[in-house]
C-alpha cells in the first residue's frame, strides 16, 4: 500500500467515498457537498491537502487538511471503502497526516466528529486527541464533539 497526494484525477473517488460514508451514517449537508464538489477550491488552493491510501493502483481510503487558519487545520473526510475497514487503513492514514503535519510545522489539528462514531473517537483518542468545547456555530450539524492536537 502506498499514500499518495491529491491529484485532480482522484476528485471523484473523493466525492464517491465521502457521500458513500456520510449516507451510510448521516446525511449530506450543504457543506459536504460545497467541499465534496469542488475540493480544489475549499481544500487545496487555500493551503490544504489530500492524502489518499492505495492498494496497487486502486483508490481505497483518503483524508483530507482543510486550512482553517494560519498553522491551524482540520482534519476531515476520512473515509475508507467498506471492504478495506478493520483493516487499519485509517490508523495508516492518521500516522501519514500527523507526521506530515509536523513536518510542516503546524500548531494545531482539530476534528468536528459524532459521539456515535465510537471507533472514530477512539481512534483520535490512541494519536492524541482531546476534546474541547464545541462553538454553536460548527460547520456541520451532525457535529457533537470537537477535538484537537496540540502539534507545537
Amino acid at each position: 500500500m502506498q499514500i499518495v497526494s491529491w491529484k485532480p484525477e482522484y476528485s471523484k473517488e473523493f466525492k464517491e467515498m465521502n457521500v458513500y460514508w456520510l449516507e451510510e451514517f448521516f446525511w449530506v449537508e450543504p457543506h459536504d457537498e460545497d467541499v465534496l464538489g469542488d475540493p480544489e477550491k475549499y481544500i487545496i488552493e487555500p493551503g490544504g491537502n489530500i492524502f489518499f491510501i492505495k492498494d496497487n493502483d486502486k483508490v481505497i481510503g483518503c483524508v483530507a487538511l482543510m486550512k482553517i487558519e494560519n498553522k491551524i487545520f482540520e482534519l476531515t473526510k476520512m473515509a475508507v471503502k467498506p471492504e478495506y475497514r478493520g483493516k487499519k487503513i485509517g490508523q495508516e492514514l492518521m500516522k501519514y497526516t500527523l507526521n506530515f503535519a509536523r513536518e510542516k510545522e503546524w500548531n494545531k489539528l482539530i476534528i468536528y466528529s459524532n459521539r456515535k462514531l465510537e471507533n472514530a473517537i477512539h481512534l483520535y483518542k490512541k494519536y492524541g486527541f482531546n476534546e474541547i468545547p464545541i462553538e454553536k456555530n460548527n460547520p456541520y450539524s451532525r457535529g457533537d464533539i470537537k477535538m484537537e492536537l496540540n502539534l507545537s
